[in-house]
């Protein structure tokens, strides 16, 4: 930050002559230097963690007594910032807080959020994983906005089927809620996670890609006619990989002949 600061001649420093003159520049030139320094004066870390938590309240649906913050390493040096600090949560653990300063000097630091006993981020304070109102889990407040999303009942890894079994749509109050957050099973379900996703953690629609669930040379079951008055089921085998809705060749083991079917589950498909 620079000061740029003028000395303007008055009658008065006319009259008093050179010297006042020479002076009154030394005092105002002092005063400069003062101002831009207490400008340059970089946040305390109290003031730069009360701003973080008020972020990690809102974005991860957490009371400020639920949550506190590791120790920062002393050999951090805190910087000023002339706008607004950018926070988000870059790795698939939540618990660690980006902070960045996209002006000039433009620097990041990284917090980490350390969880109270028994707390889950993205969920209510009861942290219970059933739906608004019902007998065992939270009412929402008179009036507060809602949002449905789907969570998981256990911790996920990265490259784990996402099957319903182990996933659950709960309501949540929408203050908060990423726009990302899937809002049903049936978007996610059977999908490959691209990363860790914690238990009660809103699944979001880039935590999942489309997963193969047919593979090659396997046995795949094939229903022909569905949704005509009768279906047949056949046992065929799987010619190429394929994804949910992706359209795979088969054979008919017994005699030989070449199908063609779309994918509509793990080791399941729909004839043409």
């Amino acid at each position: 930050m620079q000061l740029l600061c003028h000395l303007r001649p008055t009658p008065l420093q006319h009259r008093v002559g050179a010297s006042a003159r020479r002076w009154a520049a030394w005092l105002l030139s002092v005063f400069c230097m003062c101002a831009a320094v207490q400008a340059q004066n970089p946040p305390g870390p109290d003031k730069l963690l009360a701003e973080v938590g008020q972020w990690v309240q809102q974005s991860q649906l957490l009371e400020a007594s639920q949550f506190s913050f590791a120790p920062l390493d002393g050999r951090v040096q805190l910087q000023s910032c002339d706008r607004p600090l950018v926070m988000d949560t870059p790795f698939a653990a939540r618990e660690t807080v980006r902070v960045r300063c996209l002006g000039n000097p433009s620097w990041q630091l990284y917090l980490r959020v350390l969880l109270k006993p028994g707390v889950a981020p993205g969920l209510p304070s009861q942290n219970a994983l059933a739906p608004m109102g019902s007998a065992s889990g939270p009412a929402a407040a008179p009036g507060t906005a809602t949002r449905r999303v789907v969570v998981a009942t256990q911790t996920l890894r990265a490259g784990s089927i996402a099957s319903r079994d182990l996933l659950r749509e709960v309501d949540v109050p929408a203050q908060g809620v990423e726009l990302q957050a899937v809002g049903s099973i049936k978007e996610v379900e059977n999908s490959e996670l691209v990363r860790d996703v914690q238990a009660g953690v809103p699944l979001r629609g880039y935590d999942v890609r489309r997963a193969v669930v047919v593979k090659q040379g396997q046995s795949v079951l094939l229903t022909v006619g569905q949704g005509n008055g009768f279906s047949i089921t056949a046992r065929v085998e799987a010619m190429q990989d394929g994804k949910i809705g992706d359209q795979i060749r088969l054979k008919n083991p017994d005699s030989g002949r070449l199908l063609t079917g779309i994918v509509t589950g793990p080791n399941a498909a729909r004839g043409l």
